[in-house]
């Protein structure tokens, strides 16, 4: 038997203090287990008794220890420290390993958590309050490390877990994960509604993990990604055809927002052209200057704005001044102790259908993003984890909203602690769903505060309800101390087109309301107390930049040409139909790409030949007749799907992709091509072939298409173009522009590949440079070799969207640009101030530069009258 005592020696060297004094609820709470808490005046946490780490934290602030007698020791480092990512802490263990009181776990920098964590306040927990309880422990006292901390007591029949026995009858299969932000909150929601349905008992399995797939929450906390394995298991009768259902919803599943969260990543062409209205030298220092969001440089020492400033992550783009409105969420007190099983459970019930009522009225008439939003929290509202666990912790004589917010503070606590921001982020959906139903349980108002017009809202955090709530006419910003750039607060409010940052440390929050303030969500600061000429200047810039916007969207239906007269097509990157009537308004002169692979993605069959002509039919009429570039299916490494196996490969992304993909599956490419030659009016649509390397998989296509148009009689050719989008087939460009009828420059594959930089990789996203040197003289080169067979080179990636690279582009000698259907009117002004031969000559400078920095740079002084650091020069 194991010992039914155990002691716990001090972890840290610090002040010992009682849980309460943590400033955080959930452990004053006791919600995560019973201890103390340690204020540290040393860098370095020892193991507090001998035992094995059960968990180590990705983020490196906490692990857990099981001792010898089965209990869980949880030591905190800090809190809210999981949002640094690991910044300032240094692992010395590993999870699993066997270590020994005393034994090193972490060190870490006490000058950096004090500046960037919430507190360095340290809880030493035992989790498991139900089977120990502590005897002793040393409080209000200062303490070594190694002096007696507290004293465990196991309850009697409490053992060390034991290792659980194999489960028999059940059906496995593993399963290959191509969400492209893994199992999150919607698509754990989708497959818990599948579960749910099924007469079986349903388990994932992720590693050493395992979650009811009846659970969203369970589910989330995985922490499952794209490229993970899983293994379904079910039991029962109904096993085989649970596990296929399962398999299918896996397979059927939509990323929540995926495209709008990658809106607000760090790509360079959002960085300095999202959000360009333009780009004249006053807007400058709030437009072009970053290189990646949130990354701008911060003012010059001495010439600064202000003298106080604070550095955050753009998560929604613009400028804003105004007042700063402090707000913090009511802390809404809930008695631990029920008045009667009955009664609370009845309670619960009643809550729990207000909310779900006022989601359902959401679903039915909130916007977009709101929208789907509720319905995630819909099916949270019904986890039976969660409802089950409040329900037992009444039976046990708790409080209703003790006993929801016990459960969610547990799955919230699971879900920070994962090594995937977008998945820690998620918690929030926790955090609203339980700030939802207690307000329902107490009667507690969730109308949005009061405050005057041209308010700058700073809060901590703001769950996604309360910024609904928010009264937007009189906001001129929202500055969040905590969050994410991929939160769904940060998608709603660049939805609501709010300018807002987050990430901007615990100094915002001591920021007294009434401040004047610069909210500036371009280059990532916030001015705080600016002098009087700052304030002055950002409103002018904000009432040229509203009436410029006017003006520029009027100008941007006009033909593009340079000052010059040379004509410069501005065509529109494309995914929807919805897209193709945003793009026209915006002036959009026709569609560079269409990406089709919305058709084909996230659903267990191909689209047969009646939809793709419906969907690609509905785009060019919403396109007015415009041309309209049909990208053919650009599927394989990294956008694979589900009915469509490929081999495996060491390496997708140099396997089996784009053409190469379509010439594998011939009858997917035939379908394909036959629906758009069936769009109408003929000559209309351009094809548009990806990832070609060689010429001869353009005349393999060709034949394909000759075949079809005999078959359906049509005797007008269509045009076939390429797509540049590697260094073979930029060397090999004069042999396939013998082929092709235009080349059309992917300058995101491009770069990845010249640059042999993963542009999904986050260290090196910000490196990822498409004005790099070696990028653009691939580019001169595919622009030479057009010339000499009389073709047109077009860019349709992200480049073409870049404010400081449009000239240089011009200037290469490209003539096409197909940009995202936002910066169309800004650029298609920035144009209409170039001159052909300047552009010419400052291409022939940037060729000659050795970094895209220094491209950057040349540009900025060059063309837009800025010195090398984005400000306007005397």
């Amino acid at each position: 038997m194991p010992p039914s005592k155990l002691i716990l020696l001090s972890p840290l060297q610090g002040w010992s203090a009682p849980l309460e004094e943590t400033p955080d609820a959930v452990f004053s709470g006791r919600m995560m287990g019973d201890g103390v808490a340690i204020d540290p005046t040393g860098n370095m946490l020892h193991a507090p008794c001998d035992g094995t780490l059960i968990v180590v934290a990705a983020s490196k602030h906490s692990v857990t220890i099981r001792a010898d007698n089965g209990a869980e020791i949880l030591l905190h480092v800090g809190i809210d420290t999981v949002g640094l990512a690991g910044a300032g802490f240094e692992l010395h263990v590993h999870a699993g390993q066997r270590v020994k009181a005393g034994d090193r776990l972490i060190s870490f920098d006490l000058d950096l958590l004090a500046q960037r964590a919430k507190s360095l306040v340290t809880p030493v927990l035992v989790t498991d309050s139900m089977g120990f309880s502590i005897a002793r422990r040393s409080e209000n006292c200062s303490l070594r490390v190694g002096e007696f901390l507290m004293e465990v007591l196991a309850t009697a029949g409490v053992e060390a877990p034991a290792a659980a026995a194999p489960q028999q009858g059940v059906v496995e299969r593993r399963v290959l994960v191509l969400l492209e932000h893994g199992i999150h909150a919607r698509p754990a929601a989708t497959l818990a509604a599948v579960a749910k349905k099924l007469a079986a008992d349903v388990n994932i399995v992720f590693g050493d993990r395992k979650a009811k797939a009846k659970s969203p929450v369970a589910l989330m906390s995985l922490g499952v990604r794209k490229g993970d394995h899983i293994v379904i298991q079910a039991s029962g009768a109904d096993a085989e055809s649970a596990v296929a259902a399962v398999e299918q919803a896996i397979a059927g599943g939509r990323d929540l927002h995926a495209d709008a969260a990658s809106g607000a990543g760090t790509s360079n062409a959002a960085a300095n052209g999202a959000a360009v209205s333009g780009l004249r030298a006053a807007d400058a220092p709030h437009n072009v200057a970053g290189r990646a969001a949130g990354s701008a440089l911060p003012p010059a020492t001495g010439a600064g704005p202000s003298n106080r400033a604070l550095k955050g992550v753009v998560a929604s783009r613009g400028l804003g001044v105004g007042t700063a409105f402090q707000f913090s969420r009511a802390v809404i007190e809930v008695p631990e102790q029920g008045a009667g099983v009955p009664q609370e459970t009845e309670a619960l019930e009643r809550a729990r259908e207000a909310v779900r009522t006022d989601l359902e009225r959401t679903v039915n008439s909130g916007n977009t993003t709101a929208r789907e939003i509720a319905e995630a929290h819909l099916a949270l509202i019904d986890d039976p984890e969660l409802v089950d666990g409040a329900r037992a912790l009444i039976h046990k004589g708790k409080g209703p909203g003790y006993a929801w917010r016990a459960v969610l503070r547990e799955g919230i606590e699971q879900l920070r602690a994962l090594d995937d921001p977008r998945m820690a982020e998620r918690a929030d959906d926790l955090l609203d769903l339980e700030t939802r139903v207690l307000s329902a349980l107490s009667g507690t108002s969730t109308a949005g505060p009061v405050f005057p017009p041209e308010t700058i809202l700073i809060a901590n955090e703001l769950l996604p309800s309360q910024l609904v709530a928010l009264d937007n006419t009189k906001l001129a910003g929202i500055c969040l101390a905590a969050g994410g750039a991929t939160s769904h607060v940060s998608i709603i409010a660049a939805a609501m087109d709010i300018p807002t940052m987050v990430a901007t440390g615990p100094e915002a929050l001591r920021v007294a309301t009434g401040t004047t303030v610069v909210l500036d969500a371009e280059a990532g600061w916030l001015y705080i107390d600016p002098p009087r000429m700052h304030v002055e200047l950002t409103r002018s810039q904000l009432a040229e930049k509203r009436q410029r916007r006017v003006i520029e969207q009027l100008a941007a239906q006009r033909e593009c040409r340079t000052s010059d007269g040379t004509r410069i097509e501005v065509f529109a990157n494309v995914g929807s139909e919805a897209e193709a009537h945003a793009a026209v308004q915006n002036g959009a002169e026709g569609s560079g790409l269409l990406r089709t692979e919305f058709l084909f993605l996230e659903r267990t069959a191909p689209p047969d030949e009646t939809e793709q002509l419906q969907q690609y039919q509905q785009i060019a009429t919403a396109l007015e007749g415009r041309p309209l570039t049909i990208r053919t299916l650009d599927i394989g490494g990294d956008k694979p799907i589900p009915y469509l196996p490929l081999p495996h490969e060491e390496n997708p992304a140099l396997g089996l992709r784009g053409v190469r993909t379509s010439l594998w599956r011939p009858d997917l490419l035939r379908i394909q091509l036959r629906a758009i030659l069936r769009v109408r009016p003929i000559g209309q649509c351009r094809i548009l072939l990806p990832m070609i390397t060689d010429a001869g998989e353009i005349s393999a296509v060709r034949t394909m298409i000759d075949e079809l148009r005999r078959e359906e009689g049509r005797a007008d050719p269509i045009a076939v173009g390429a797509m540049i989008e590697t260094p073979a087939s930029a060397v090999m460009a004069d042999r396939i522009a013998r082929e092709a009828d235009f080349l059309s420059v992917g300058t995101n594959d491009l770069t990845q590949y010249t640059l042999a930089m993963d542009r999904g990789h986050p260290e090196l996203a910000a490196r990822l440079d498409a004005l790099h040197p070696a990028v653009l003289r691939l580019i001169a080169t595919v622009v030479n070799a057009a010339k000499a067979h009389d073709r047109m080179v077009a860019v349709c990636g992200g480049l073409a969207s870049d404010p400081v690279a449009v000239p240089v582009l011009i200037g290469l000698g490209v003539h096409e640009l197909s940009m995202v259907p936002a910066v169309i009117p800004q650029l298609k002004a920035l144009i209409a101030t170039l001159n052909i031969d300047d552009c010419a000559a400052l291409a022939n400078m940037a060729l000659e530069r050795e970094t895209a920095e220094a491209v950057r740079a040349l540009t900025l002084q060059s063309v837009l009258g800025l010195d090398a650091t984005g400000r306007a020069r005397e």
